[in-house]
């Protein structure tokens, strides 16, 4: 079918790209649509779709699928892998099966590696591949982790990859590639703008099928660096199919007293606000996790998932984002919001926390904590400051000593949600490091270490 439209449909945050693809008769194929559908949906209607197909290539680890809220809500009919297991109704597709579409079809490949069960989805009019789903096969420039379910599978996984994507690589040169990770996914890709590729354009500057054998290609896929921690319970959630979502979520107000009553009895408070805003003031014991593209990565990454949330946000952000963004990634228990922010808070004599600034030139590289990732502070850093990710940081934060502690990162928003890791894990004299490195070195006008 000339000329049919696929869209991406890109979550920067996660670093992940869902697919719209119009069918030409009103109806749309969705490609690994995640939870939140706000954008998906929106995509459909500017071009009157209607979603009749949801397809998912893999039990996914860095989101829940939208599929089963696409089934209840449109009538959609889900497409997965028969080796998924997947408790809930769906068609399920074995190596080579096709599916219909009305006049263009999408016939399945078992394509392992990324996990155990994972299909590619051929999008075919007659027999010429108008593209290919590739899920967490082939990326743009590399090929997805394979360490994702045990390291007891890592090696068997990776070599089965390694045959995934050489079956990949037999479909035409001109061939669209349509991968669902993309940059900043932790899924592993690798940085840059493009979102989808072509068989040939992989075939000549994929540094991974570069590899000589199989074995190099095993090689080159470890030490892919850390990944958050609810990677590991999604999966499962997945297969027994995420609960559907009645209408937009809403938060509900709570009074400050409510608020610390939660607190005391396990709940944890998460403040949404700018990092500086936090610093100003704010509640002891509150998790910092500025709203941003990245905010459902680092809740997943830091937060008990079974604890109940309470929101603390400023006056002009967005509470429905900031539930979506947690019901993506399967955090349902969301206790609500402090009603009227800090000021409420303050109006009531409660205790406030204030977290000290630094610039960059105040900054004692001895006292630093460079909380980014690995490979980051690899690339140049603060002589004398010690490497503790983000993500690692509650686990080792009773190791971290000090008078002082200063945390930093590349600009400031990771640097405060450490600071208030540490704060809640009764460090009594931490600071925040304004800016990066770069910043570092040109305010002294000193070198940073590689």
């Amino acid at each position: 079918m000339a000329g049919t439209l696929i869209m991406p449909v890109v979550d920067e945050g996660l670093g992940n790209s869902a697919y719209l693809v119009d069918l030409g008769d009103g109806r749309a194929l969705a490609v690994d649509a995640p939870r939140d559908l706000r954008a998906v949906r929106a995509a459909a209607a500017r071009r009157g779709l209607a979603v009749a197909f949801a397809a998912d290539t893999h039990l996914h680890a860095d989101f829940l699928s939208g599929a089963p809220q696409l089934a209840a809500d449109d009538g959609a009919q889900i497409l997965a892998s028969a080796a998924g297991g997947r408790a809930f109704a769906h068609t399920r597709l074995a190596d080579g099966d096709e599916v219909d579409l009305g006049g263009l079809r999408l016939r399945a490949w078992a394509t392992p590696g990324h996990t155990a069960e994972h299909l590619a989805y051929l999008l075919l009019d007659g027999e010429q591949p108008l593209g290919v789903f590739t899920g967490g096969s082939l990326l743009v420039g590399a090929v997805a982790r394979t360490d994702l379910s045990g390291p007891e599978r890592t090696g068997a996984l990776a070599r089965s990859q390694y045959a995934s994507v050489r079956r990949l690589l037999t479909l035409p040169d001109v061939t669209p590639v349509y991968p669902t990770h993309g940059a900043g996914s932790f899924c592993s890709a690798p940085p840059g703008a493009d979102r989808s590729t072509t068989i040939g354009r992989e075939k000549a500057a994929n540094p991974l099928l570069a590899a000589v054998d199989e074995d190099s290609f095993v090689a080159a896929l470890t030490g892919l660096g850390s990944f958050p921690g609810y990677f590991l319970r999604l999966p499962e959630q997945n297969r027994r199919g995420p609960a559907v979502v009645a209408g937009a979520p809403a938060l509900a107000p709570l009074t400050a007293p409510q608020v610390r009553a939660l607190q005391n009895d396990g709940g944890q408070v998460i403040d949404v606000r700018p990092a500086r805003d936090y610093a100003a003031g704010h509640v002891p014991g509150s998790l910092a996790i500025p709203l941003r593209d990245a905010f459902a990565t680092w809740l997943g990454w830091l937060a008990d998932p079974a604890a109940p949330l309470v929101i603390v946000a400023g006056p002009d952000q967005d509470l429905e984002e900031v539930a979506w963004q947690a019901l993506k990634i399967g955090y349902e228990n969301l206790a609500g919001t402090l009603a009227g922010g800090m000021p409420t808070w303050r109006a009531g004599g409660l205790p406030v926390a204030v977290t000290p600034v630094l610039a960059p030139r105040q900054a004692d590289p001895a006292t630093v904590i460079d909380v980014r990732q690995a490979s980051e502070y690899a690339d140049g850093h603060l002589p004398g400051a010690h490497n503790i990710e983000l993500g690692a940081l509650t686990g080792q934060a009773a190791t971290v000593r000090g008078r002082l502690v200063v945390t930093m990162c590349a600009h400031g928003d990771r640097a405060m949600t450490a600071a208030s890791v540490l704060e809640r894990a009764g460090h009594m004299a931490v600071a925040v490091m304004t800016g990066g490195p770069p910043d570092w070195a040109e305010a002294t006008g000193r070198r940073l270490v590689a």
